[in-house]
């Protein structure tokens, strides 16, 4: 996987930063006759290809609907995997919360899960409920064009910090009311002051999911699975291929020897067992011209114009054509393994690419939340907003607090209710725009969650590609190694992020 550590997860961050979670409800599905949902529709918990454990819930295409049969509290983060049948099979899941279970209740929109055809791997998803008090849960599960597996979900408790920011939006809400009633200064004057501290604490929010995003690089754990990993893709890391290499040399010219040092370069050193990083394009470009070059070292002609001795050219004749089909099902055998190596890189990929994006994103909304705040968006400014001296934090957060409750009340004392009115829900969108971005850390998390799952699956003693005793053996070697690291690496991801 190229320029894999480049690409990793540390999970070093701060313990101040690393917010424990507390499970309030989990199901499994490992039971058929669970008391935990009511049920409309074809979904129904059956043995086949669980996440965990033996049992999943099996839905079929169309529509299906589950109830909690009791209220869940301080309902935060929804976590839930889900796995298609088949290529063409999509799912929606929409994310609803009542007081109570009734089906003409009024349910209210939370959130919504979607994806398209093209994956048959369990995927997880994260979403916020944010809702602190005791309610049902229902799921409108649409399975498209084939048969959907859901698996292990969980809830997880409100934050506190969540919770009370949802506050927030029945501030702005009393300010707009009492402005239509009484635009008395005094009144509103706390209200104000309330939207302002509301306001500042965006901050340090911000700054949270600011240092989380610049500290998703490489880590020690996931670097060394990695490697390990990329050591199974390599064809130096086997006895068959190199038992090949050898008995290769042994019927070739030393030109045609140079030639194949040469072509084999990119895997490593053969002297020191030293396996440099394996992609399909490496792959691809030595298969056929490897194959090729076999064929021709052991070619009558060949071997008799390259002045060996009488055994060596009896070696050639007797085992020239054994050795070939050898190397072919070798090389097929380990294409496998670079698919999966191939797919992982695409993953982790793409991953960096949407953590680099939201940290982008969230710098730039850093500075527009100072900016509306009447503060500077010089770096000097956002490197207070930024420290790590919380004296230093503090003092920004009351001086944006002051410009946002100052600005609102000039506006009020001035009778202009237009600008008031129009500030007031500046403020508030910039509040929802910054909540919106613990939704999208949600969707990296979850991403980070179906990678570690797939690369875990892909080094499951199931998954060894190769039928020689030998090879076999020493992929799972390596496979036995990158389980460790990767299992800590896991652990300590699990304990900063969620």
């Amino acid at each position: 996987m190229r320029n894999f550590i480049a690409l990793l997860f540390t999970v070093w961050l701060p313990t101040v930063l690393a917010q424990a979670s507390s499970v309030v409800f989990i199901d499994g599905f490992e039971r058929a006759d669970t008391d935990i949902w009511r049920q409309l529709g074809d979904c129904r918990a059956l043995m086949g290809v669980p996440h965990s454990g033996e049992l999943a819930l099996r839905c079929k295409p169309g529509s299906s609907v589950l109830f909690s049969k009791d209220t869940i509290a301080e309902m935060g983060v929804l976590e839930l995997w889900v796995k298609p049948d088949t290529t063409i099979t999509g799912y929606r899941i929409q994310v609803l919360v009542s007081d109570l279970p009734s089906i003409n209740a009024l349910w209210q929109p939370v959130a919504l899960i979607e994806q398209s055809a093209g994956d048959t791997n369990y995927t997880a998803h994260r979403v916020s409920i944010d809702d602190p008090a005791k309610r049902y849960l229902r799921l409108d599960i649409e399975a498209i064009n084939g048969v959907i597996n859901i698996d292990d979900i969980q809830i997880e408790r409100i934050l506190l910090a969540t919770a009370l920011q949802k506050n927030e939006q029945r501030i702005v809400s009393g300010i707009l009311d009492k402005l239509r009633q009484d635009q008395n200064i005094e009144l509103q004057a706390e209200s104000f002051r309330t939207l302002g501290v509301n306001y500042a604490a965006q901050l340090d929010l911000q700054r949270q999911y600011l240092e989380y995003a610049n500290g998703l690089h490489s880590g020690i754990a996931l670097a060394l699975a990695g490697s390990e990993r990329n050591k199974m893709a390599n064809p130096m890391a086997y006895a068959s291929f190199r038992n090949i290499i050898t008995d290769t040399k042994r019927v070739t010219t030393p030109l045609q020897q140079a030639r194949l040092s040469s072509m084999l370069k990119p895997f490593g050193d053969l002297t020191t067992a030293t396996l440099n990083v394996m992609s399909g394009g490496v792959y691809s470009a030595f298969a056929e011209p490897f194959k090729s070059f076999l064929a021709a070292s052991f070619d009558k002609s060949s071997y008799n114009d390259a002045d060996l001795s009488r055994s060596d050219r009896k070696f050639a004749e007797k085992n020239g054509l054994k050795i070939y089909q050898e190397a072919e099902r070798f090389l097929a055998e380990l294409e496998k393994e670079l698919v999966q190596v191939g797919g992982l890189d695409a993953e982790l990929l793409s991953i960096q690419k949407n953590i680099e994006g939201f940290r982008r994103n969230l710098d730039k909304q850093l500075r527009d939340t100072l900016q509306h705040a009447s503060m500077a968006r010089s770096q000097e400014t956002v490197s207070r907003a930024l420290s790590k001296d919380d004296v230093v934090r503090q003092k920004l957060m009351q001086e944006v607090a002051g410009n946002i409750s100052l600005k609102a009340n000039s506006y009020l004392a001035e009778g202009n209710s237009t600008e008031l009115v129009r500030f007031v829900l500046k403020t508030s969108e910039q509040l929802e725009q910054t909540q919106s971005y613990k939704d999208q850390f949600n969707q990296i998390t979850s991403a980070m969650l179906t990678y570690y799952d797939r690369f875990e699956r892909s080094i499951n003693s199931s998954q060894n590609p190769f039928t020689d005793a030998n090879d076999k053996q020493a992929w799972d070697t390596h496979a036995q190694k990158a389980r460790v690291y990767l299992q800590q690496s896991k652990e300590s991801f699990n304990r900063a992020y969620l």
